[in-house]
């Protein structure tokens, strides 16, 4: 007795509901780019997204308050430590000499930030060229230069960066140079560690057999696979770099001529039992930025550490 013949079964189709549903088919099994992956993670991150809109908001202060609310922060405009909230030409008060809390504070951001931002800058290239001559060629090399960064390490950084300050004329370039002389050996060793694991890959033994030299291979092949631990490594540097001007600052060896948050502090701590306000504010202000930079360090390595992506 034959068998009847089983009914052939069709093939899944794509969805065809609508003119782009095989656009939408393609795409979501399509592979995601590292960065756009990165990018997918951090906007999940809600106190990623928290850091973000208030340093966005921060900086539009920084940037554009002064041209809202005018008024030089080192001129005497009212009775001294005029108290917040009371004379509303003067919101926030005013400080021991009777200087505008408000103007000092929109202007002070500003060199802050600077300073912060190109303390950390330089802190980047100097870890970054130390710690990557350093993991690629080994050898001599590697024995010297870790010398140097273990010499750099076991000095105290406040104290080194004021010593340097005192050298020099307090100035924001002479801070922010100070602050990433002192600062530069924990991003040396992180970017070492990078390259020693990252130059015995496939990829950088293909790269060196078609010809490269070795400054290609360090800064087109293995650097910029290197960069995610350090993009976060840069960014919690911004606020470290904030924190170490401010320290500066209160200890009076800021640039007197520039108003800046350290400076404020700096010059109302004598009276802070008096009037608690020209301290506080822009202490808050302070710890606000850092706070902000922090969780935006927090939420790029969460992004950018494979083990907590969602595959």
């Amino acid at each position: 007795m034959s068998q009847p013949t089983p009914t052939p079964q069709k093939a899944p189709e794509m969805p065809a509901d609508t003119p782009d549903a095989a656009a939408q088919f393609v795409a979501r099994y399509k592979a995601e780019s590292p960065a756009r992956e990165a990018w997918r993670m951090f906007r999940r991150n809600i106190p990623a997204l928290v850091g973000t809109a208030m340093l966005m908001l921060i900086i539009g202060l920084t940037l554009y308050g002064t041209l809202i609310y005018t008024g030089d922060p080192f001129d005497i405009v009212w009775a001294p430590h005029e108290a917040p909230f009371v004379e509303p030409d003067f919101p926030l008060g005013t400080d021991y000499l009777g200087r505008d809390l408000m103007a000092g504070l929109l202007s002070g951001g500003g060199p802050t930030l600077a300073v912060g931002a190109a303390a950390a800058a330089l802190t980047m290239v100097i870890g970054i060229s130390m710690g990557a001559l350093s993991g690629f060629y080994g050898g001599w090399v590697d024995n010297l230069l870790m010398r140097i960064t273990e010499f750099f390490q076991v000095l105290p950084a406040l104290l080194f960066a004021m010593v340097l300050v005192t050298l020099f004329s307090p100035s924001l370039i002479t801070i922010a140079i100070a602050i990433g002389v002192v600062s530069w050996p924990q991003t040396a060793r992180l970017t070492r560690a990078e390259f020693l694991k990252i130059k015995e890959l496939e990829y950088v033994t293909a790269a060196r057999a078609i010809g490269a030299g070795n400054g290609r291979i360090m800064w087109r092949v293995i650097l910029p696979n290197a960069l995610p631990p350090l993009i976060v490594s840069a960014t919690l540097t911004i606020g470290v770099a904030i924190l170490f001007e401010a320290g500066l600052s209160f200890l009076g060896l800021g640039d007197p001529n520039v108003m800046s948050w350290g400076l404020m502090i700096g010059a109302n701590r004598d009276y802070i039992l008096d009037a608690w306000w020209p301290v506080t504010f822009p202490g808050l202000a302070i710890f606000f930025t850092v706070f902000s930079v922090s969780l935006i360090g927090d939420g790029l390595n969460d992004a950018f550490n494979p083990k907590l992506r969602e595959r």
